[in-house]
């Protein structure tokens, strides 16, 4: 958020005739107290009074505004706040009047009025317009959020989705609560296509964070070799069908979660028939048979479903996601990255590379890893708590080097027929879940 320029500053500033600032104003957002390249060192955003309400008019009397976790110091006559130590916001507050707001906030919430008339009471001078200038400015620098929804009203689930709800706060605001992110998760319909290795960790981690509905979708049995890498299953599974022992350890995790097991092998195309119906999100950790991605692209994406998937490659991890009739698609990629085709070196590996053999390198915590990004960006789609990170790229993590990750966009082909596809049905459709 830049700063304001000084005309503007001054516009908004109310000033004796000795140039200094009037008492009982509220003030926030010009540089003040710490040299600017001591705050930059700091992460320090410097905020600009008088910005408007965003769209939609004035912050309105049902909301109730709570001030989040934070903490904050004086630095002459400015205030250095702190909601996550990535970053820190510079308030001016020469007389003391936006620490009386946020203490005022931070002892309980309170709706604009009652916390302008405590305000007044004080000796502060402000209007209901300048109020709802002033939390926007709040809102927009991450230190206010909606208190009616801090959690789903229900004990037990609040104490169920505990971490959940601190999480999803850190992105909550004055339109959009904790509670509301979490409510779009318990009511989407996630389909899991294989629960081996990553896929297995991926079942975990949406349970966990509480989503709806599961469709999983695999054909292989427990076998001695999966219990390196894939937990949900004990050595009293030897031999059962892996999807009905995952359907059933959800179950038994959390008995609201709805699940559907499908014991079935994609082999082709027409396997995937029927899968899909009414899902937010296609989620998947696989790579064979050969075909299988280029066949899952065409028709979660062709539906305009997002589609999340990645594996291991050697000593690389790496997932995408396509956000349909947004950003590239699987067979964008593949038309843009080099085949055995392609001249030089980058040809000559990919023909190397089709002569190894298949073997699963996969362990524990690369599985972990995987299953949890795959996850994430899954609730990204869901909730909207953030936009989608891997969206028309390829985020790749090298296992040789700490997990190091570099993100690489993918370009959308125009001439694709996949997504000209997706954008007309995801124009017909409606997210089930972000509303």
């Amino acid at each position: 958020m830049e700063p304001a320029n000084r005309e503007e500053n001054e516009r908004h500033e109310d000033r004796d005739p000795q140039g200094r600032a009037r008492q009982g104003h509220l003030e926030l957002g010009r540089w003040a107290g710490l040299r600017p390249e001591e705050l930059s060192d700091l992460g320090v955003v410097a905020l600009s009074p008088g910005i408007p309400p965003r769209p939609g008019g004035q912050t309105g009397e049902a909301v109730l505004v709570g001030l989040k976790d934070c903490a904050w110091e004086r630095s002459d006559d400015a205030l250095i706040v702190m909601l996550d130590r990535r970053a820190m916001t510079h308030l001016v507050d020469r007389d003391g009047s936006v620490e009386l707001l946020l203490t005022t906030l931070r002892d309980q919430p309170r709706s604009p009025e009652d916390l302008r008339q405590v305000l007044v009471a004080a000796g502060v001078q402000v209007d209901a317009e300048q109020l709802a200038a002033v939390l926007d400015v709040l809102d927009q620098a991450g230190l206010v959020e909606d208190a009616t929804g801090l959690g789903l009203d229900d004990p037990q689930l609040d104490a169920r989705h505990f971490s959940n709800l601190a999480f999803f706060g850190q992105f909550s605001d004055l339109k959009c609560s904790r509670a509301s992110f979490l409510r779009r998760m318990r009511r989407a319909h996630v389909v899991q296509l294989g629960v081996g290795g990553g896929g297995s960790a991926i079942v975990q981690c949406l349970a966990g964070m509480g989503v709806g509905r599961l469709t999983l979708v695999d054909r292989d049995d427990v076998e001695p070799r999966n219990f390196s890498r894939q937990f949900l299953y004990r050595h009293a599974d030897l031999g059962r069908s892996k999807v009905d022992r995952a359907a059933e350890w959800v179950r038994e995790y959390d008995p609201t979660i709805e699940v559907r097991a499908v014991d079935r092998w994609i082999g082709r195309a027409d396997d995937l028939d029927g899968l899909f119906d009414g899902a937010d999100v296609v989620t998947g950790s696989f790579d064979e048979p050969p075909g299988a991605q280029a066949w899952v692209n065409q028709a979660v994406v062709g539906a305009g479903i997002p589609l999340v998937s990645g594996a291991l490659f050697g000593t690389q991890l790496v997932y995408s996601s396509v956000d349909p009739g947004r950003s590239a698609c699987q067979a964008c990629a593949a038309a843009r990255l080099s085949d055995g085709q392609s001249p030089g070196a980058e040809g000559l590996a990919v023909r190397l590379d089709e002569r190894l053999p298949r073997t699963n390198r996969l362990t524990g915590p690369v599985a972990a890893i995987v299953g949890a990004l795959i996850a994430q960006e899954a609730a990204r789609y869901i909730t909207g708590f953030q936009p989608p990170y891997a969206a028309g790229a390829v985020v790749f993590l090298d296992v040789r080097n700490g997990f190091e990750s570099h993100r690489m966009p993918i370009t959308r082909d125009p001439d694709c027929e996949i997504c000209r596809q997706a954008a007309d049905v995801r124009s017909r459709r409606p997210s089930a879940v972000r509303r």
